[in-house]
């Protein structure tokens, strides 16, 4: 029994982490309805150790501190309902998380990504994930993986201000290599067997400096798809075809299908609407080529961001020293098997 003496402990703080992914097919079908109309939609990707976390500590009083470590911006409200009421955030992916969680008391927030601004390899989501789910953990609010999939979108579709897609939250929240299923009954995570190292030893990640905003390119081809354009329609026909095939080759370790299929994707991907791909991609793709890559995508939506290249174990070096020779950066990389972690330290020792 606690000592009537003694006052009550104050609460610990909470921390978070979630990881980013990279995609290896079926990107943009995973946006509602888009997946209704393709019959076995699903995507493929990857969970890797570029990680976003949220750390909340909670303060005397009722101020609230929302820091971004990697922006480098902060905004301090007065109370809760100073930041309800603003519609001024410097840190708007924070502040509308903290309106759906409304926490009592005062807290400061910092949030971190380490993915690059930009790089299509949903640094945003991840971090959207781990948010909800430190907010979910410092509240006492008890939400499911699914849930905090459900909330993580919405409130991103929010900010953002066009529909999103279900696929960047499942690497987020349960780490490895993923199918994302999309039928009309639901949406189903099913977990590939396929050892981290032979990702490791056949993909290298490129970031080529150039952030992009995926809510752009992917409104542009879902509007076009929802409009009857029939080349797109014909392409996401395709391309989930790819993805289905993709998720067999991914299981069966069969890594020449693999590369097959991933450049196979990117030539339907890049003809769905301009801006999808730049000079600088087409050079990295075509000159990493040349020095042993087999096969290579943009990540996400495309017109910038990351490239993901599927080169045979003995061509990472030559394809890496290609990728910087060109201005773009090499982005290290393991798959991250344990996605969402949260934790709250003991108020003991």
């Amino acid at each position: 029994m606690p000592d009537p003496r003694l006052p009550e402990p104050a609460p610990a703080s909470v921390y978070s982490q979630a990881p980013c992914r990279f995609d290896l097919a079926g990107s943009t079908l995973d946006i509602w309805p888009l997946y209704l109309f393709h019959e076995g939609a699903v995507t493929v990707n990857v969970a890797i150790s570029v990680m976003t976390s949220c750390r909340i500590t909670p303060i005397a009083g009722r101020s609230i501190t929302l820091k971004s470590a990697d922006t480098a911006v902060e905004h301090t409200y007065d109370n809760l309902a100073e930041l309800v009421s603003s519609r001024d955030h410097r840190h708007a992916l924070a502040a509308h998380l903290v309106r759906e969680f409304a926490p009592e008391g005062g807290f400061v927030m910092e949030t971190h990504s380490e993915s690059p601004a930009g790089a299509g390899i949903s640094g945003s989501s991840a971090l959207m994930v781990s948010t909800t789910a430190a907010l979910a953990q410092f509240t006492g609010r008890k939400l499911d993986r699914e849930q905090i999939r459900q909330l993580a979108q919405n409130v991103e579709a929010q900010l953002i201000g066009v529909p999103t897609g279900c696929q960047d939250y499942y690497p987020a929240l349960f780490g490895g290599v993923s199918a994302i299923h999309l039928t009309p009954a639901g949406i189903r995570r099913e977990a590939l067997p396929v050892p981290p190292i032979e990702i490791q030893n056949r993909f290298v990640l490129g970031y080529t400096g150039a952030p992009r905003q995926s809510g752009i390119n992917n409104w542009e081809v879902f509007k076009a798809h929802i409009n009857g354009d029939r080349h797109v329609f014909r392409n996401f026909e395709q391309i989930a075809k790819i993805a289905r095939a993709m998720r067999e080759a991914v299981v069966a370790h069969n890594w020449k299908e693999v590369a097959r299929l991933l450049k196979e994707e990117w030539q339907l991907r890049r003809t769905n609407a301009p801006g999808i791909t730049t000079p600088l991609i087409d050079a990295l793709v075509a000159k990493t080529a040349r020095a042993g890559a087999r096969a290579a995508k943009v990540c996400g939506a495309g017109g910038g961001g990351c490239v993901v290249f599927f080169v045979e174990p003995d061509a990472r070096e030559r394809v890496a020293e290609v990728i910087t020779d060109l201005g773009a950066r090499v982005l290290p990389f393991r798959v991250d098997r344990k996605g969402l972690t949260v934790t709250r330290p003991s108020l003991i020792g």
